[in-house]
């Protein structure tokens, strides 16, 4: 059967000629069609919309990339074991904080040397980026005896000499070797699995065409050269095959795809190019802008869609910002879910100071993706401060502000009235007001600190309370306080036996009776405290899976040859250290607002808003002076060198540059066919740090009309002035 390839823009029906082509090749459930999504977002609404369109009439699988691979080495785990000579134990994911602490305890010797050290580096910083090598390289097809080399042509010989790029690649291969032989794995060694020994095999092949009828890839721009292995096997199995590639998108460019390599299946298929974006878009301007941006000579004759909001300092314009949203709201014009906020790098102030001004006028707020560390949680660093008065040995990691800290928020008691989103359609609050959080606590802050100042017992061993009767004046701490302070005294004491009588076999078990009995409060936990706490107990599981595992191969853990300072701890002092790093974070998914329906304005980042594939009626685009726009965010290091296509020497500052001028042009392409109406550019002359704008868009900026008065006041302006 032919296999089809489709080209088109954002919004240009790529997605929909994927879905008629399911209906007309049809599967059964024996044998169901392989659908692939970028990433997992994309995935949930690929699913969604064929399960809207098709029902149950056509059997398919819907998966990612990431996915995928890591499903397929779980269930093929004995054929690898069978060709590897591994040991038969059920294999292990590996979290990326766990990695990165095994990681940086087995290479101890070399970091404390210096032989694994780059001037400029942090410890943590160096394995990082180590560990990302290997993870490129993964992806890229490319073995894991050829990184030293393409470091060593790679990189600039000022940054660091030869001889640490071969001290790198020897560092990662006694890492996959240490890792595969305790069952271990990470996401960069299941690809290496996958490519190199799993997918090769004829007998793994036979199962994966009789498994799968044929293979359908949405937006194959954002897939790693590995994806390109496993689609070829269904091409040449003459299988029905479809992919659809976005020329302007390749957001993940720089993070593991390789968009160039994929379009090389291209000339195997039919081809297909759609025509340009729906009529109710904004990408009918995107050459046009894009050529304006590009030539600092042009003049931009915009479009009255597009239109200019600005201020002198950044705080008057996220004010004037959030006033025209509420303007616009308020008289009709749009609703709160029609809205996106989008900047380039969305800070925590830019960030609170959006959600608190449209929260205090009823406006709900979506912030996708908002990872903030769990240590940033109060609930989650109260609960590490109750650990470390629970197990022995833990003095060094608690103080006396995480101590009075502890006691608020552990003293508080459900609120009477749930918590209700905001609502969306009005300019005032409709939910019922809940309590503020001082009418919920039982010890207030000023009490904490005279309970800790008297009654707490600093100990390296043993950090422990003492009762409230200790102080001399605790009649001043109030009935109410000294009841909440004996519950929290009462139940480490119950806690502690539970220890001594071993029916608290793991310290998981302990960390779920503090949720249970302290930070749980039923449905009264807004929709991101509660992802926290998930967060968090999905952590402490990982960590002692990973834990038990170690000590299941090697003996007492912290005895091996990689064992360092941080292992003269208990496994429950490593784990607090693990979350006070801030490596783990949070994501409010799938317990988020949008899956409770609940909407509101969309807050987000370039990455995050492409990445989502999302699409607005109205867009305000953030800090548009900010010379972020011209740089794409969050690129791993090195990431070009384990391109397919990268030429095999240091890339060169003018490349650099005509990657960021790319990355613009496909952004404000994307942006652009995402806006269905408007577009407001939202500009302050002077940035966070007083330094004036002058970023790639200013010539825009520039160019643009102020917005119409329906979208200003004059309280606005004096407010924000």
């Amino acid at each position: 059967m032919v296999a089809h390839w489709i080209f088109g823009e954002t919004r240009s029906g790529k997605t929909q000629q994927l879905i008629r082509f399911a209906q007309q090749v049809g599967a059964q459930p024996q044998q169901p069609l392989l659908v692939f999504g970028a990433n997992g977002d994309n995935r949930i609404a690929l699913a969604g919309r064929l399960i809207d369109d098709l029902g149950d009439r056509v059997a398919m699988l819907t998966s990612t990339p990431a996915g995928f691979i890591q499903d397929e080495i779980i269930l093929f785990w004995p054929l690898l074991v069978q060709a590897l000579g591994l040991q038969a134990q059920f294999p292990l994911k590996l979290r990326p904080e766990n990695e990165q602490v095994l990681a940086t305890e087995l290479w101890r010797t070399q970091l404390d040397s210096g032989e694994l050290a780059v001037d400029g580096w942090r410890e943590s910083r160096l394995v990082r980026r180590s560990l990302d090598f290997l993870l490129l390289a993964s992806q890229g097809c490319i073995p894991i005896e050829e990184i030293a080399d393409i470091l060593k042509a790679g990189m600039p010989g000022s940054l660091a000499p030869a001889a640490l790029w071969d001290s790198v690649g020897a560092a990662l291969i006694r890492w996959q070797s240490w890792c595969l032989q305790r069952g271990l794995l990470t996401y960069g060694i299941m690809s290496a699995l996958y490519w190199r020994y799993l997918l090769p095999m004829e007998q793994y092949q036979h199962q994966l065409r009789s498994r799968f009828k044929g293979v359908l890839a949405d937006d194959v721009d954002e897939y790693p050269t590995i994806m390109s292995a496993l689609l070829s096997v269904f091409l040449e199995a003459d299988c029905p095959c479809l992919f659809t590639f976005n020329p302007q998108g390749k957001v993940r460019l720089g993070l593991g795809a390789d968009p160039a390599e994929l379009l090389t299946l291209s000339a195997r298929c039919e081809q297909i190019s759609l025509d340009s974006p729906v009529k109710d878009s904004l990408g009918k301007w995107g050459n046009r802008v894009a050529e304006w941006v590009a030539d600092p000579l042009a003049i931009p004759a915009l479009p009255d869609e597009i239109t200019l909001l600005q201020a002198t300092s950044r705080g008057q314009m996220l004010r004037i910002t959030a006033e025209a949203i509420t303007l616009a709201i308020e008289s009709g014009q749009v609703q709160p879910d029609e809205i996106a906020v989008i900047a380039p790098g969305l800070d925590s102030i830019g960030r609170y100071s959006l959600i608190e001004i449209l929260s205090s006028r009823g406006i709900g707020i979506e912030s996708l993706n908002d990872q903030r560390p769990l240590v940033s949680s109060p609930m989650v660093r109260s609960l590490l401060a109750l650990l470390a008065l629970i197990y022995p040995g833990l003095g060094r990691l608690v103080d006396r502000d995480a101590i009075a800290e502890m006691l608020v928020v552990l003293s508080q008691h459900p609120s009477s009235t749930p918590l209700v989103a905001h609502s969306s359609t009005s300019s005032t609050s409709l939910r019922s007001a809940p309590d503020t959080w001082f009418d919920l606590v039982a010890i207030d802050p000023v009490r904490a600190e005279l309970i800790v100042d008297n009654c707490f017992v600093p100990d390296i061993e043993n950090p422990h309370l003492l009762p409230a009767e200790t102080f001399s004046r605790w009649d001043r701490l109030g009935h109410q306080s000294v009841n909440a302070y004996n519950r929290i005294l009462n139940w480490i004491d119950s806690q502690k036996q539970l220890r001594q009588q071993r029916l608290t076999l793991k310290p998981v078990i302990t960390i779920d009776r503090i949720v249970q009995d302290f930070l749980w409060r039923g449905t009264h936990l807004p929709a991101d405290q509660l992802a926290t706490l998930r967060e968090l107990m999905e952590t402490a599981q990982y960590f002692w899976e990973v834990e038990d595992r170690l000590n299941l191969v090697d003996g007492a853990w912290g005895t091996t040859e990689s064992s360092a300072a941080s292992h003269r701890l208990s496994d429950v002092g490593r784990f607090i250290q693990l979350i006070q790093k801030g490596t783990v974070s949070a994501n409010p998914y799938p317990v988020n607002p949008r899956a409770l329906g609940q909407r509101g304005v969309t807050l987000s980042t370039i990455y995050q808003y492409r990445a989502q594939r999302l699409n607005h009626r109205w867009q305000f685009w953030l800090d548009a002076g900010s010379p972020l726009w011209g740089s794409s965010a969050g690129e791993l290091f090195g990431a070009p060198l384990f391109l397919q296509n990268w030429p095999g020497k240091p890339i060169t500052l003018a490349e650099i540059e005509a990657a960021n001028e790319a990355y613009l042009s496909r952004t404000l392409h994307d942006l652009l066919g995402r806006a269905q109406e408007r577009v407001l550019l939202c500009h302050s002359e002077l940035a966070l740090t007083g330094q004036e704008q002058m970023g790639p868009l200013i010539s825009l900026v520039g160019a643009a009309q102020p917005a119409d008065g329906s979208l200003t006041s004059d309280e606005a302006l004096v407010t924000a002035e």
